[in-house]
């Protein structure tokens, strides 16, 4: 066995709801384009394929308020439906990938646009648009056992006590199940 370097950070873990356990993150997988409407504002087309990303597990944050990021004038926060996976596998069909779902959260996608728009433009990735401090805020996850029709689930957010979006999951183009899949 070897010894470490130094001490590694501790592994990122979010609460449960109604539990004293914790909920251990490996990967945060984020996908866009997966509501029309958004999907037409961002330059793309009702039916594509939706956009498959990547935010660091350390981005995670349960903090009611987050700092303002550096190196952006042009900071955008999107509400989003966080799934919780228990388990996966490749290759699932979506019955399959239903039965890996723990949970549900409530998060928030910070994106730094301005350097998101450099990055396209270039054709580079979109890393530190996306994946800078603090960048993913998110809730408790509520079990699924807990959790009633998350497919048909209102979800909405406000900024400084003004409302700034509101919507619902069924107006998500690929459902829950689809997308893992």
């Amino acid at each position: 066995m070897s010894a470490w370097a130094f001490e590694p950070a501790p592994r990122t873990a979010l609460p449960v709801e109604g539990d004293e356990a914790l909920f251990p993150v490996r990967r945060v997988y984020c996908v866009g384009r997966n509501y029309a409407e958004h999907a037409l504002e961002m330059g793309g087309a009702r039916g594509e394929s939706p956009v498959f990303f990547e935010k660091p597990a350390d981005t995670l944050t349960t903090a009611a308020e987050v700092p303002y990021p550096p190196c952006t004038e042009n900071l955008h926060h999107e509400v989003e439906l966080v799934v919780a996976l228990a388990a996966g596998g490749k290759d699932l069909d979506p019955k399959t990938a239903a039965e890996c779902i723990f949970g549900y959260a409530v998060g928030v996608d910070l994106t730094r646009r301005d350097l998101q728009a450099q990055a396209k433009k270039k054709g580079m990735p979109w890393t530190t648009a996306k994946g800078f401090d603090h960048s993913a805020p998110i809730s408790t996850i509520r079990p699924l056992a807990d959790c009633v029709k998350p497919e048909q689930a209102d979800i909405r957010l406000a900024v400084n006590g003004l409302m700034r979006q509101q919507g619902n999951t069924r107006e998500m183009i690929w459902s829950v199940p689809e997308v893992i899949a």
